[in-house]
């Protein structure tokens, strides 16, 4: 009991501090009766011992900072997710912060170690979707906005309170009083707050950008939540809301007849789909195969009009396939970078669902992956198609519904974080900040000076 009162520095103990154990003792008999009447078990249960004994510790408020002239000292928890219960992960992180915190408290500064849940967004969203489909065999979308925002407001007042029994029984010393969530009404104020103040200092910015988009969620999601996949060879795949496997690993080639010539340009692309949003055709400035093409036009297959040919040394490699790369600015990150070299239109192919938007004519309302068969069986019968061929690949899959991940325009507020790039990045050299081990350092400097705003 020593342990949660003490407010100087460790000397060693005298009588007046074995009486005030007793006295603490005696407190702590009193309010769990429990404790003398029962019988002595035979062997030692954490389970039956501390209960009682953190119960004791709330009603004691030795949770509480105390009211002291000390330093003060803070932790804040790192909110769990109300997705489940809590794991290994959770108890390592609780043990270290709560060493800290119970040894600043013995040091008599002013300590607080601050609780917080997290509503976690898209990943409860996914596990709440999944318990409805289990249990109802319904969508968020058979069930309608509202009522499935109150399903999952309900889940996590569910898991709230059982994260919540977990974290007291790992002996996690926070001020409980001082509980908050990430949606209730002051943490929702402040992140506006924040996101206004960032907004009129020019640190926050909206504009349009490729994302990752997850046609599953009706999302886009973040790098991190991004897993990639490699195919050695052609590979079929269960995507999620198709009933057949998808086939992938690919190169599809086809031919781009050139206006006002009996010449043309072929290409190669694993995702014979996007040809719907082609702004262009890149080749290399240097490559004599092309050179008399330069400023050329192509007539489009699937659409009135035509495209230009582009020079562009940063995104053809002349020595790879063909020499010539179709573009499509609005479903690659290497061709949108491209096209903003060259000023070109961005013509966006998707729904949000992942279906053929009008912009794709004829193939409007299909499925990506049943257009990309549609095209390659028009391409064929147009005398447009110049083959297919096995390739190595790398898929991005969605982490949390395992979705193929589609690259998508659309407007996202983006943040300028490099002013705090730098800093970070000069802490590290001055030895302000330490990182263990210092093999990490390369890495640190890697992250943050490639970081965008």
């Amino acid at each position: 009991f020593l342990l949660h009162k003490r407010r100087l520095p460790l000397k060693v103990p005298t009588k007046l501090h074995f009486f005030k154990a007793a006295a603490r003792f005696q407190w702590y008999c009193t309010d769990t009766p429990n404790v003398l009447t029962r019988p002595i078990a035979a062997t030692y249960d954490p389970k039956d011992v501390e209960k009682d004994l953190h119960r004791w510790w709330e009603r004691q408020g030795y949770f509480k900072p105390p009211e002291s002239e000390g330093p003060p000292y803070t932790i804040l928890l790192p909110p769990p997710n109300v997705t489940g219960s809590l794991h290994l992960g959770h108890a390592l992180t609780t043990a270290v912060q709560d060493t800290l915190i119970r040894w600043h408290r013995m040091m008599g500064h002013n300590t607080l170690y601050l609780p917080g849940l997290d509503h976690a967004g898209i990943a409860t969203q996914v596990v709440v979707e999944q318990r409805l489909q289990a249990d109802e065999g319904k969508s968020r979308h058979d069930l309608g906005r509202a009522a499935f925002v109150e399903l999952v407001h309900k889940w996590a007042e569910e898991y709230s309170a059982r994260i919540c029994d977990q974290l007291k029984k790992t002996g996690c010393s926070v001020d409980w009083d001082r509980m908050s969530f990430s949606l209730d009404p002051p943490r929702r104020a402040a992140t506006v707050e924040a996101f206004v103040r960032l907004f009129n200092a020019g640190k926050v910015s909206r504009s349009m950008r490729l994302v990752n988009w997850c046609c599953s969620l009706r999302s886009a999601i973040s790098d991190i939540e991004v897993e990639h996949l490699e195919l050695e060879k052609a590979t079929r795949l269960r995507v999620p809301g198709y009933d057949k496997e998808v086939e992938f690993g690919y190169l599809y080639e086809f031919a781009y007849k050139v206006t006002d010539l009996e010449a043309e340009v072929v290409v190669a692309t694993t995702r014979p789909e996007t040809i719907l949003g082609d702004t262009a055709v890149a080749v290399h400035p240097d490559d004599p195969r092309y050179r008399h093409l330069h400023g050329k036009r192509l007539r489009c297959p699937f659409r009135e009009g035509t495209i230009p040919i582009i020079a562009d040394a940063e995104l053809v490699d002349m020595e790879f396939g063909t020499g010539a790369v179709k573009v499509t600015p609005a479903h690659d990150p290497n061709d949108f970078d491209c096209g903003l070299r060259h000023g070109l239109p961005q013509i966006s192919i998707l729904t949000e669902a992942g279906l053929i938007n009008d912009n794709g004519g004829e193939f409007a309302g299909l499925r990506r992956f049943e257009c990309r068969t549609a095209i390659q069986k028009r391409l064929c019968d147009m005398g447009l198609e110049r083959g297919r061929k096995p390739n190595a690949m790398r898929l991005a899959i969605c982490s949390r519904t395992k979705d193929i991940i589609e690259p998508v325009l659309k407007p996202q507020w983006f943040m300028d974080c490099t002013a705090l790039a730098e800093r970070a990045v000069e802490a590290v050299e001055s030895g302000e900040l330490k990182l263990i081990p210092s093999s990490h350092n390369a890495v640190w400097r890697s992250w943050l000076t490639s970081i965008k705003p």
